[in-house]
C-alpha cells in the first residue's frame, strides 16, 4: 500500500475514535460537571455571554467560526492541508456524534467528573494528535508554534486557558472557574504525557557492522549520525559507537532497522533533556 494512502487511513481511524471519545467525555463527564471550556470555544462563549450582559447577541457557532477559519487557513499554507482537512474533519464529527452519544452519567461527585473527564479529554486529543490532525481551535497555533520551533508548547496553552478562565470568574462567579482550571490542567498534562512528538531521545549504538548500519539509517531517516571506532574491552576486537538523535516516535523503528541489519548490536536508550540545532521534523 502506498505510504501516503496508509497515513491517509491511519488519520481517518484516529480523528473518528478522537471524536468519539471527545463527544461521550464531553456529555457524560464535562457537561454534568459544569466545567466551562478553554481555548476557542471558551473563547466564543465568553464573548456570548458577555454579548448578552450588554443586551446583544453573538451566537458561539459565529463566534467559534470566526476564530477557527482564519488560523485553519493560515495553518494550511504554514504546515498542511491535509493537516487542516483532518482537524476539521475531527470538529465536525465531534459535533455530529454529540447529540447522538447516549446520556450515561458515571459520576454524581462533580470533583470525579472534572478529573476523568479532563483525562478523556486529553486522550481525545492525543488520539488525534497521534494521526497527524488536531481537535482545532487552539491546537491549530499549538502545533504550528512547535513544528516551527522544535518545542511543545502545552504548558503556555493551559496558562492562556486558565487566564481566560479566571477572566470569566470574575465576571460570572469563580466556582465553575475553578472546576473548569482544573479540567484543563488534567487535560493539557494528559496530552504532554502522551504526545511524545517533539521530545528526543539519543542512542547510544554498539556493533562491529558500522557501515551497514549507517547505510539502512541514513537511507530511512533524515537525521545525522556520528560514528567513532574503538575497541571493546571486554572481547579486545574493534567496536563502532555511533550516536544519533531522534524523535521518541521513531525510536522502534530505528531500533527495528538496525536489528535487521545487525542482530547482536547493542543500544541504549536515554532522554534528551535539550537540544540544540538543526533537527527534522516530519512534515503534518
Amino acid at each position: 500500500m502506498d505510504i501516503r494512502k496508509k497515513k491517509n487511513i491511519i488519520s481517518f481511524f484516529a480523528v473518528i475514535l478522537s471524536a468519539l471519545i471527545m463527544a461521550f467525555a464531553t456529555k457524560n463527564l464535562v457537561r454534568p460537571a459544569g466545567t466551562l471550556s478553554g481555548g476557542f470555544m471558551g473563547v466564543a462563549i465568553m464573548a456570548d455571554m458577555i454579548a448578552e450582559l450588554l443586551g446583544g447577541s453573538l451566537p458561539t457557532s459565529i463566534g467559534l467560526l470566526c476564530l477557527n477559519v482564519p488560523v485553519a487557513l493560515f495553518c494550511a499554507k504554514k504546515i498542511s492541508k491535509r493537516f487542516v482537512f483532518f482537524s476539521l474533519l475531527q470538529v465536525i464529527l465531534t459535533s455530529l456524534f454529540l447529540p447522538l452519544m447516549p446520556t450515561y452519567p458515571l459520576f454524581d461527585d462533580t470533583i470525579l467528573n472534572v478529573i476523568f473527564g479532563g483525562f478523556l479529554f486529553g486522550i481525545s486529543i492525543t488520539v488525534a494528535l497521534k494521526g497527524n490532525a488536531s481537535s482545532g481551535g487552539t491546537d491549530f497555533i499549538a502545533l504550528y508554534i512547535s513544528n516551527k520551533s522544535g518545542r511543545e508548547i502545552w504548558n503556555q496553552v493551559f496558562v492562556f486557558n486558565a487566564m481566560l478562565l479566571i477572566i470569566f470568574g470574575f465576571i460570572f462567579g469563580f466556582e465553575a472557574a475553578g472546576y473548569s482550571i482544573l479540567f484543563q490542567f488534567i487535560s493539557t498534562k494528559t496530552v504532554s504525557n502522551f504526545h511524545t512528538r517533539y521530545k528526543r531521545v539519543m542512542l547510544h549504538i554498539y556493533t562491529k557492522c558500522k557501515d551497514d548500519i549507517v547505510s539502512v539509517y541514513c537511507k530511512k531517516f533524515h537525521h545525522g549520525i556520528t560514528v567513532l571506532d574503538g575497541v571493546g574491552g571486554y572481547s579486545n576486537k574493534p567496536v563502532s559507537l555511533l550516536t544519533a538523535i531522534v524523535s521518541s516516535y521513531e525510536v522502534d523503528d530505528v531500533i527495528m532497522a538496525m536489528k535487521e541489519v545487525d542482530p547482536q548490536v547493542i543500544i541504549n536508550v536515554s532522554k534528551s533533556e535539550k537540544y540544540v540545532g538543526r533537527f527534522y521534523n516530519e512534515p503534518l
